[in-house]
């Protein structure tokens, strides 16, 4: 019997926005006339997509029980007759007053007895009976009213859930049931949380105190998984939810189901993405990034801690996070258009820029670009988060740049359907580690920070490791802990992934399981170079100092070992007296940034030491050849440079290697088709021109034109091609 096909499995790239006609300007009416300007705007930018409903339930439920649906007919009409999809969300995210006022209690708490407030957004707790109830009413009525509508290709159920934490009586008893599901009984919490410690042993559950002034850091990863819990069950509800509703709609013998999904903001507070997504046919996300000179390469841009991507590597590096979160194609449900923020402080982008990051998300596994949103609001508190049409509605720069993409997008047709990002190496992200490490601090050891915690101490960390590997172009695949060991591993044994994967980095992963650091041995006997970061195998999954010698499971085989480690306040010089890093450590003024672990060679060659009177006597990073393989331990954050030669020296001959004599300011990657073949993105990101000599016979995807080995292909300000091998 054929099963039914989710309509994401259109070839074509998609190209869209948010589209909110139940926002009109002040003074007017939603109108037919303004929604066929529209509507000829969107065809004449190309849009293929549209995203609609999902922030509105006030107005699809302006009273208690009484509705008002008709309303979104006219648009889905309009968009079917224009050749233009839509996602229809649940408007979840965003209360109605009334309801608010009919049921206070539903009031997500800040702190234990301390209401959040109404007057922004996401402000409940969603999993409260009463906000339930009301949910699924207005879930089971906007979704049935327009089930089987053709227009319809997908659903965004909710919109950037797990904002914050909530600490509501009822989530506190549930985080009580919950670890008895998890730990059975009181006494085996106290000896797995060590509540010896401060005399914190529990004689009942009701012992257990509340998370608002928690200090134990085990107990903190417990709610962080608890929390992520909540997001993951609230979003399968609702995704099972539509699922009903559809399917009395849909007959499976019309072959076509629209696709559920949500849109991930990947820096909330309460999400843990990968494992949030098995609810959904396709991962869907934010991308929001710094743009103008923000987008330069090479650049010395600080990480920021915030969910805005900061640089050109920390684009790559959303993108291959959200592409992690499935192993699979995914959709960006929402990304910059002009100036983003909630305030008059803002920078669109340059010229050439969108297209730029367009191309950028599609060689990273995206099959559809939605900007948020279509025209830019006149009020609210986003009145100057720019859309595709400024507040004058008169399409201008942005407009005709979307247009130009969506030229692009037209001219390749299907061609990146089933394309598949390629990658020189792989990169464990944890998001357990970064809970678990946010207990604690890093960096500065000075002053009141020394007791403090660093939320973002993860990413300071590890991506510092994956920001080398862009810097010395090469691609990464971002891959998770479950998704390599357990039940819901999905790329076979060790062997199989370093065959794969023939490069593994590892860093800060704080909390591996022993079946986790027992394979990172198996991957490095069987061909696999191990890069083993800061941090790593230390603790256990209860994030608890490991017995073992560190780096724990691991030593032995990587020929090394420590007992000590620091915070460097400041960074700290590196010497290599030869090897690989010769012409990044020492000689190039290397350093040692924000950890240093006392590294003991025992049998291991020592690529770096510590430029320090007392950290001379150990060595920050060594190498130790393990059956085929090799285990690289890092015992520090190198600087960009020397870390961008360690990665560099690890991966040997990235994919892109052939594309001799690029210019420093150009970034080339790829993706394998499905046909056999591999698109190439030469991007250049800055200002001016830059001119690559094709290595071997390529066809330009969007012109067509065909360019001869040896042949130039040419590239101006902020400026992107897309070739495709010729063969």
């Amino acid at each position: 019997m054929t099963q039914p096909q989710h309509q994401t499995s259109s070839s074509r790239l998609h190209l869209g926005a948010a589209y909110y006609y139940e926002y009109p300007a002040v003074g007017e009416q939603p109108s037919p006339e303004r929604l066929a300007t529209d509507m000829r705007q969107m065809r004449e930018a190309g849009l293929t997509l549209i995203r609609v409903g999902e922030s509105v339930w006030s107005t699809w439920e302006p009273r208690d029980g009484e509705f008002e649906l008709d309303w979104l007919e006219p648009v889905l009409d309009a968009a079917h007759e224009n050749g233009i999809d839509v996602i229809l969300g649940t408007p979840t995210y965003a209360l109605p007053m009334w309801l608010a006022k009919k049921h206070p209690e539903i009031n997500g708490d800040g702190a234990t007895g301390q209401p959040i407030g109404w007057g922004a957004r996401q402000e409940m707790d969603f999993t409260h009976p009463a906000f339930r109830e009301h949910a699924e009413r207005v879930i089971r009525q906007v979704v049935g009213r327009y089930a089987g509508h053709p227009s319809i290709v997908g659903y965004q159920v909710d919109n950037e859930p797990g904002l914050r934490l909530l600490f509501n009586e009822g989530i506190f008893a549930a985080f009580k049931e919950w670890l008895q599901h998890r730990y059975g009984d009181v006494q085996t919490l106290n000896e797995e949380w060590g509540l010896v410690y401060w005399s914190h042993r529990l004689t009942s559950w009701d012992d257990l105190w509340r998370p608002d002034s928690n200090f134990q850091p085990q107990y903190h990863l417990a709610w962080r998984r608890f929390q992520a819990s909540l997001v993951d069950d609230y979003i399968a509800w609702q995704a099972d939810l539509v699922r009903e509703i559809v399917a009395e709609a849909i007959p499976a013998s019309a072959g076509r189901t629209p696709f559920v999904t949500t849109c991930i903001a990947y820096e909330q507070a309460g999400v843990e993405d990968a494992s949030l997504s098995r609810a959904l046919d396709v991962a869907s996300c934010n991308v929001y990034y710094t743009v103008q000179d923000g987008l330069a390469h090479p650049s010395d841009a600080e990480l920021t801690p915030d969910w805005i991507a900061n640089g050109t590597w920390g684009l790559y590096e959303l993108a291959d996070l959200a592409y992690s979160s499935k192993q699979a194609g995914f959709w960006v449900t929402e990304t910059t258009a002009g100036g983003i923020g909630q305030s008059a402080y803002n920078l669109p982008p340059y010229d050439g820029q969108l297209r730029q990051v367009a191309w950028a998300l599609v060689s990273r596994g995206a099959q559809a670009i939605e900007y948020w949103h279509w025209h830019t609001l006149h009020y609210g508190a986003e009145t100057y988060w720019i859309g595709v049409v400024p507040h004058d509605r008169e399409p201008g720069r942005i407009h005709a740049e979307v247009a130009q993409i969506g030229a692009d997008f037209s001219a390749v047709g299907g061609l990146f359907a089933g394309a598949t990002p390629d990658a020189d190496v792989a990169f464990l992200y944890s998001s357990d580690a970064k809970w678990a490490l946010s207990a604690f601090t890093l960096g500065q050891p000075l002053g009141d920070a020394r007791m403090g915690v660093n939320p973002d101490a993860y990413r300071q960390l590890a991506l510092p490791f994956y920001r080398a590997a862009f810097d010395a172009g090469l691609q990464v695949n971002l891959v998770r802990p479950e998704q390599v060991v357990g039940a819901d591993a999905v790329f076979g044994s060790a062997s199989e992934f370093a065959a794969a994967r023939p490069v593994l980095v590892v860093a800060a992963d704080f909390t591996a399981s022993d079946a986790m650091l027992d394979w990172l041995g198996d991957y490095a006997r069987a061909g696999g170079h191990l890069l083993l970061g800061p941090r790593s195998a230390y603790g256990d999954e209860e994030a608890r100092a490991r017995l073992d010698v560190k780096p724990a499971r691991l030593a032995t085989l990587a020929g090394v070992s420590y007992q000590e480690f620091q915070s460097l306040a400041s960074p700290v010089g590196l010497v290599a007296d030869g090897g690989p890093l010769a012409g990044g450590a020492g000689g190039a003024g290397g350093a040692a940034t924000h950890w240093a672990e006392y590294l003991r060679p025992e049998g291991a060659e020592v690529l770096a030491r510590y430029d320090h009177p007392h950290l001379a006597g150990y060595a920050a990073i060594t190498t130790m050849p393990v059956g085929e393989g090799r285990i690289t331990v890092a015992g520090t954050v190198p600087d960009q440079a020397t870390a961008a030669s360690l990665m560099g020296w690890a991966a040997g001959s990235p994919v892109a290697g052939a594309w001799e004599g690029v210019p420093e300011s150009v970034r080339v990657t790829s993706s394998s088709l499905a046909d056999g073949r591999r698109a190439w993105f030469l991007h250049h990101w800055g200002w001016g021109s830059a001119s690559v000599a094709a290595p071997f016979d390529v066809v330009d995807a969007v012109s067509g034109e065909a360019i001869a080995a040896g042949g130039v292909i040419e590239l101006g300000d902020w400026d992107v091609r897309v070739v495709v091998s010729a063969g």
